[in-house]
């Protein structure tokens, strides 16, 4: 079964008069519960298929379903809400509220979609717990390393249990023995939560983890 499927996708910026072309009838089908890591240089395009894929924008031509649903015929509404209840995001650069701890930031999205919030702790304690810092749920990102804070946007990705996560360049700001440990993470814990994963990445290394491995280039997407 297919967790995500593109076919003919195209998406344009305008400025002006001018028209820059970004991605260019581009097809892929994602099968669920795998692992498929889209490589590429800078600038050739993955931030942006992988934000077509989260909602967070829209194609200008072709058709994109995720998890059964069709996301160029959504409304603003029905993609906020696909993004809550479907997807989990990892970005370069972890984003994690500052005042608050780490178990508060692993929480919060689960508190925001309804969840109790004792718990909501206990889900973000039980995943911290996962990426082996149960011992630093109560510190504050500034108290943490950079690999200890992407572990924790690695926890609060998965706290709502999505059927899918989106990783833009996860390893990107690290340094190459917490790349490694987060590579490691990011195949165990969506493995052990049944989760499908999309990872985009110019790391050459990173590329190994996945089940199917493809690069983005001017003519299209590559089998590597």
């Amino acid at each position: 079964m297919s967790m995500v499927e593109l076919h003919g996708v195209v998406k344009e910026f305008s400025s002006g008069s001018s028209v820059l072309r970004v991605l260019n009838d581009i097809s892929l089908e994602v099968p669920a519960e795998s692992i498929t890591v889209i490589a590429g240089s800078s600038g050739s395009g993955k931030s942006t298929l992988l934000n077509l894929v989260g909602g967070l924008d829209r194609a200008t031509a072709g058709t994109i379903q995720a998890a059964g649903q069709q996301l160029d015929t959504m409304s603003e509404t029905q993609l906020t809400s696909y993004r809550r209840d479907v997807l989990g995001f990892v970005f370069q650069f972890h984003y994690l509220l500052r005042d608050l701890t780490a178990a508060e930031n692993v929480m919060m999205p689960a508190f925001m979609a309804g969840e109790k919030r004792s718990r909501a702790h206990e889900i973000a304690c039980g995943l911290l717990a996962e990426v082996d810092l149960s011992d630093r749920s109560d510190h504050y990102p500034s108290q943490l390393s950079g690999g200890e804070r992407q572990r924790v946007a690695l926890a609060r990705a998965l706290v709502n249990e999505p059927r899918l996560v989106l990783a833009d360049e996860p390893t990107g700001n690290l340094d190459a023995a917490n790349s490694a440990a987060v590579e490691k993470l990011l195949v165990n814990l969506v493995r052990n939560h049944g989760t499908t994963l999309i990872v985009v990445t110019h790391d050459t290394g990173l590329a190994r983890i996945g089940d199917t491995r493809l690069e983005l280039t001017s003519t299209g997407l590559v089998a590597q």
